[in-house]
């Protein structure tokens, strides 16, 4: 497997060192519109199966010039989710397999935003589905972490753990802090921003409706010492992707993101910083939202700042395979520590890089195999959970059903 990693940012520079300990590729090559990020992204690791080059990800032409270049047969979008259409559209071009982390971005419905859906996360995607499977290749959208693992854990809820199920809810939390700055998102700010803005989507009896930014606040306990975190919805790809393999009454996605984020938040949208087309400022053109971006530090720089952990999961509940009721919360847990400790990479992005490292390994072995447009949900959720252990990141499980009967 030869792969042409796009994007040295935060998760692409996360990506290197993860993969490095491993065997199952020929070749990365790792492109960046900077060529010297992404050299210096490979020099630290000091592998000759690792190479640097400058790419747009915006030009399709580029980038499938050096998919032919560099005889790469998979092409891993590492970078914002406004680049997936030409990254998309040029592995298709060249027969490249492809994998993201972030899918097509969506457009509210222009007349009644917070009660119907427009253009959906992935439409563009999946509306090329029937093409991709006509030339025997996959696209294997939505699989970092959320999307992505998430998505393994409600695969395999359905499989192993349920006979019926009345709701799926991702569920995110943290209790990490970021020492000598105000305001330091751990993640990027362009995909926050636009997720986070965007009318959240909702699964629910068999369509999918849209809600208000930050609606139907719940307070989630998380687990390993976390502990209570008020979540609210957020538009995010799981919700697009599980009703389309798995069958649930309720589909949801809940961030834990704090009063002061989404203080933060809506001032960026009354402001119209969050806009991200551009506007001209004297002689320069830039987009507000690339100047937020740009003023505020690399997530990616951050991890020698940062202490605690962030948890990433899916709450399952509905039928157990038994016949009586069940509730679950399927979850994978970093600890900045350990993850700055092994990887040099704080945990947040260390987190988001592993599960495509760990998806392209099931791939290159013949473990998952498929053609078309699909998510993660469409593949055996068991080898990759297997192999998740054995890269020395384990996933663990609460019964929460279990314990209401033992505090009953």
């Amino acid at each position: 497997m030869r792969i042409l990693l796009v994007g040295a940012g935060g998760v692409g520079s996360a990506v290197v060192p993860i993969a490095a300990r491993r065997d199952f590729f020929e070749h990365i090559v790792v492109a960046d519109s900077r060529q010297s990020r992404a050299a210096d992204v490979v020099a630290k690791i000091g592998d000759a199966r690792f190479s640097a080059v400058e790419l747009d990800a915006s030009d399709r032409a580029a980038v499938e010039a050096a998919l032919t270049e560099h005889r790469c047969d998979v092409l891993f979008n590492a970078v914002d989710p406004r680049f997936t259409m030409p990254l998309f559209q040029a592995a298709l071009n060249t027969g490249a397999h492809y994998l993201d982390m972030a899918m097509s971005l969506s457009r509210p419905h222009p007349g009644r935003p917070y009660e119907l859906t427009g253009v959906k996360l992935g439409d563009e995607q999946f509306a090329l589905a029937d093409t991709w499977r006509s030339r025997d290749r996959l696209a294997l959208v939505g699989m970092g972490v959320e999307p992505g693992l998430a998505d393994v854990f409600a695969r395999y809820a359905a499989d192993h753990l349920f006979e019926s199920i009345e709701e799926i809810g991702v569920r995110d939390g943290s209790n990490l802090v970021v020492e000598g700055y105000e305001f330091a998102p751990t993640f990027s700010i362009w995909t926050t921003i636009e997720e986070c803005l965007n009318p959240p989507v909702v699964w629910e009896n068999g369509e999918w409706h849209t809600t208000e930014p930050f609606s139907e606040p719940e307070v989630f306990d998380f687990p390993e010492g976390i502990g209570p975190v008020e979540c609210v919805n957020v538009e995010h790809e799981e919700v697009l992707l599980v009703p389309r393999w798995i069958d649930a009454g309720r589909v949801t996605f809940k961030y834990g993101l704090g009063q002061e984020f989404i203080g933060v938040l809506k001032t960026l949208r009354k402001l119209g910083l969050d806009n991200a087309d551009k506007i001209r400022v004297g002689g320069v053109e830039a987009s507000p939202r690339d100047v937020v971006a740009a003023s505020l530090p690399d997530p990616a720089t951050l991890g020698d700042r940062m202490s605690g952990k962030t948890c990433a999961g899916t709450w399952v509940k509905g039928v157990g395979k038994d016949g009586g009721p069940r509730e679950v919360y399927l979850y994978h847990v970093v600890d900045n520590e350990w993850s700055m400790r092994e990887y040099g990479c704080q945990a947040v992005v260390w987190q988001t890089a592993v599960h495509p490292v760990v998806a392209l390994e099931l791939l290159a072995t013949g473990a998952w195999t498929g053609s078309g447009v699909l998510g993660p949900e469409a593949f055996d959720a068991v080898p990759f959970l297997e192999l998740l252990n054995a890269y020395g990141s384990p996933w663990r499980m609460r019964d929460q059903s279990r314990e209401a009967l033992l505090s009953a």
